[in-house]
């Protein structure tokens, strides 16, 4: 305040002043740094005059502190500030409302003036505030008053700055980006969850909002307990500044805290002491524009390398394929043998016999099973559409022969593979036209919702919205969080790349089909090419519908990440079962059709599934039913009917359990099977009782673990029963098994690394953020992206390749299990 110039400024505005107005209300010349102590009434008033000089380019910041001991709500001291360019106003005690209009007091406030903007001029620039002290008060009411200028008001790059704050007490910091920074991180910490406290960074703009109740009004804001983190660019602020807002709430509600029933004793000073928080904010350059193309090839080179690894694969399969046929040994599993007169199956198979026949004469049945039906030649296709008659079977005409054939004790590949191939494989076939018919329904209007989020999210800077590991979200474009839509490239590219093989494979069986190669038609599994599309299409789906949740994840899109999740874990059941039973599988539409079941109870269970006993007690009743239920049907190889009582399922395997366990207590009749069922009931009936006790919030990913514990549990059961049947595991299926534990146990690691959690609130759930772990770019969910994907991809190998070994064995000597 030294200097002529601001003393002759403050003098002929105090003389103006007094010559213009009445007694009470004329300037007072202060001081910054020393506390002004008087009373106020309806008929006094108080003005304070604050002078000060800025030097060119400085911004200063004052702040104002206020006291009152008056606890009147209906005589409340006012105090207006009047600037050059804005005036703020309050009143003591200041009044916060909380959840259901309660209501919070505090007598003592202090805020931050809006800071005067730096000047371009050589010389010092004069500058004066006024402070209006007044109250309609018929009597007096003491106060106090303290204006003083911030040294620290300017945060520097890499560098904590401590503060406290409180809700009567704002706090507000500039920060200037340096020249070669065009992105910083800001980091907030603090040791007590509570209070609940907001961060705000807004534009440099007066007024500022620094109050509760207005802090939402402007810039990108988001709650905060221990932790928070807000990235900024600089494109986004013209002026390359921007203030950091610090808000403590009067309630902890929004932060997941509790409302107190009742405020005991002296209400307003009591709030003052309760409610002060300890925060140190720091804040540090984000990435280059170099990171993001970094990370952008590591990402797909990445996955290109397994494109190049099966290239190699390939190229040495077609030199062992060439040097076998110059040698004039073919090999069965190559898929170039070709009928001779020595061969033990004879060599005039008829063209449209069942591929599952062993001689002619079984094999003219097999083609009496599908072309008199349709009235169609043997080697004519048919529509795909024209099959699906039943869930199980499609040729009533030899439903005596299958009830007796499918209730053997010792059932072989050949009793389950007698209906006519084409007619099987278009069957299949129908699972990838309904999956790409399903995906493209399903993805368009989850990715129109993702957007209309992150459009939200975008315009009201309200970044409790959406889920983000806040350390770690690297922007690009409107996109809030790109590195976690990027790692989920893994799944599209090894989803495609498993399309391929799988499209190498079957046109290698269509080739060998032309040319009646004999191990194609009558020796190893069954080569049905469907569900193996399926499962390629649901991968890529998993990673395009897993990246639009995390483009804003939150509680009510998270079934996106899984829905097709499930299909896959479905889908590999399916197949793994349909390798030995393809005549008995079930159809594409029941499938389908069970799936989306499935998906609407998770949808069911993420709304009600929180505090509601009544859905837990429903959803095990109809999951320890339908376990059962399935039970029955593949004990019986699905020749087991419900006829036109549903009860009878039910009936029935109580009746067998009843005649083989205690009536006679004798072997069951497939002991393999029962084995099986028995353990998966009890695994399932677990998933059931632990859901009706502990009600897992997350329920979607309850719902997928039942699916994967099953999928392991059959998986493992069919290693078992193949290596107990004397059959053998080829090396590349040995590969992918060993390389699918190893990755998926990795993968898994990752997952479990919580960086945030939508079953609580956006604040806790900010405790858990941890910095990026790969690259500068990537954190541990998207490591868990690359692995799983890499896990998923190895999967499909194992059912692809797991029984090559077969290729040349008879599949009347081929188990069933």
């Amino acid at each position: 305040m030294a200097g002529g110039a601001p003393g002759a400024l403050l003098c002929a505005l105090l003389w103006a002043a007094a010559a213009g107005g009445g007694p009470g209300d004329s300037p007072v010349p202060a001081a910054f740094g020393r506390v002004y102590r008087g009373t106020v009434n309806i008929s006094a008033e108080r003005v304070y005059a604050f002078a000060y000089s800025s030097e060119p380019g400085q911004v200063d910041a004052v702040r104002v502190y206020v006291n009152s001991s008056s606890e009147n709500l209906q005589y409340p001291v006012l105090f207006v500030v009047r600037q050059q360019k804005g005036v703020l106003s309050w009143q003591v005690p200041l009044i916060f409302r909380g959840l259901y209009q309660r209501t919070y007091n505090y007598q003592e406030v202090s805020r931050t003036l809006c800071p005067s903007e730096p000047t371009p001029e050589t010389g010092l620039s004069d500058q004066i505030i006024f402070v209006d002290v007044a109250s309609m008060a018929p009597f007096n009411i003491a106060y106090e008053l303290l204006v003083t200028r911030l040294e620290n008001f300017q945060l520097e790059t890499n560098k904590a700055f401590n503060f406290t704050a409180s809700p009567s007490q704002p706090q507000y910091f500039l920060y200037k980006f340096p020249q070669d920074v065009d992105s910083v991180i800001i980091e907030v910490v603090s040791d007590a969850v509570y209070p609940c406290s907001v961060v705000s960074v807004q534009d440099i703009v007066c007024p500022v909002y620094d109050l509760d109740h207005n802090v939402e009004f402007n810039g990108v804001y988001q709650s905060m307990t221990k932790q928070a983190a807000i990235t900024v660019q600089r494109k986004d602020f013209p002026g390359e500044q921007f203030f950091v807002v610090f808000v403590i709430k009067p309630e902890d509600y929004a932060c997941g805290g509790s409302v107190p029933s009742s405020i005991p004793g002296n209400v307003n000073r009591t709030w003052n002491l309760q409610r002060t928080k300890n925060l140190q904010v720091t804040i540090v350059p984000s990435i280059k524009k170099s990171v993001y193309v970094q990370a952008m090839f590591f990402s797909f080179l990445s996955f290109l390398s397994f494109y190049l690894a099966s290239v190699v694969v390939a190229f040495v399969h077609y030199i062992r394929v060439q040097r076998k046929a110059s040698a004039g040994r073919w090999s069965p599993e190559d898929g170039s043998g070709i009928i001779a007169s020595s061969h033990p199956i004879t060599a005039s198979t008829p063209e449209g016999s069942s591929y599952g026949a062993i001689d002619e004469s079984s094999s003219s049945g097999g083609r009496q099973l599908s072309s008199p039906e349709r009235g169609l030649p043997a080697g004519s296709d048919t529509d795909s559409s024209v099959e699906e008659e039943s869930d199980f079977d499609t040729m009533p005409e030899i439903e005596s022969d299958k009830n007796v054939i499918r209730t053997k004790v010792f059932l072989y590949l050949s009793d389950l593979s007698r209906k006519d191939r084409r007619i099987v494989s278009k069957k299949y076939k129908i699972y990838f036209w309904n999956i790409i018919t399903i995906a493209v329904f399903y993805a368009l209007p989850v990715i129109q919702l993702v957007i209309t989020y992150q459009t939200v999210v975008n315009v009201t800077g309200n970044q409790d919205i959406c889920y983000y590991n806040f350390l770690c979200a690297h922007p690009l474009g409107v996109l809030s969080a790109f590195n976690n839509i990027l790692s989920n490239v893994g799944h599209m590219l090894l989803g495609f790349l498993f399309l391929l093989i799988v499209l190498r494979r079957d046109i290698l069986h269509r080739r060998a089909m032309e040319m009646k190669d004999v191990y194609t038609l009558d020796y190893g599994i069954p080569k049905h090419f469907g569900l193996f599309y399926a499962m390629g299409i649901a991968l890529m789906m998993e990673g395009v519908l897993s990246a639009c949740y995390h483009v804003c994840p939150n509680y009510s899109n998270f079934q996106f990440d899984t829905s097709f999740m499930y299909m896959i874990a479905g889908l590999c059941m399916l197949k793994l079962y349909q390798t030995r039973h393809p005549d008995i599988n079930a159809s594409a539409y029941s499938a389908y059709a069970s799936f989306a079941v499935v998906i609407c109870l998770a949808v069911l269970g993420v709304v009600f599934g929180k505090n509601d006993v009544w859905f837990w007690v429903i959803f095990s009743v109809i999951h320890v039913l339908a376990s059962l239920a399935l039970s029955t049907q593949i004990y019986y190889m699905g020749r087991f009917k419900m006829g036109k009582c549903y009860l009878g399922v039910f009936r029935r395997a109580a009746m067998v359990l009843y005649t083989d366990c205690i009536q006679q207590c004798s072997r069951p009749m497939y002991m393999d099977r029962m084995v099986l069922l028995v353990v998966g009931n009890l695994v399932n009936w677990s998933f059931a009782i632990f859901g009706l006790l502990y009600r897992p919030r997350d329920f979607a990913s309850y719902i997928l673990g039942i699916f994967i514990c099953n999928l392991l549990l059959y998986l493992a059961f069919y290693i078992i029963m193949k290596l107990r049947s004397s059959e053998k595991l080829l090396p590349i299926p040995l590969f992918c098994i060993v390389a699918t534990a190893v990755v998926w146990a990795a993968a898994l690691y990752f997952f479990f690394q919580t960086l945030s959690s939508w079953e609580e609130t956006p604040a806790e759930s900010r405790e858990k953020n941890r910095p990026c772990i790969l690259l500068g770019f990537f954190d541990d969910h998207d490591v868990w992206h690359f692995l799983s994907a890499a896990a998923l991809f190895f999967s499909f190998l194992v059912l692809l390749t797991l029984d090559d070994d077969l290729d040349a064995v008879r599949r009347d000597r081929i188990p069933v299990f």
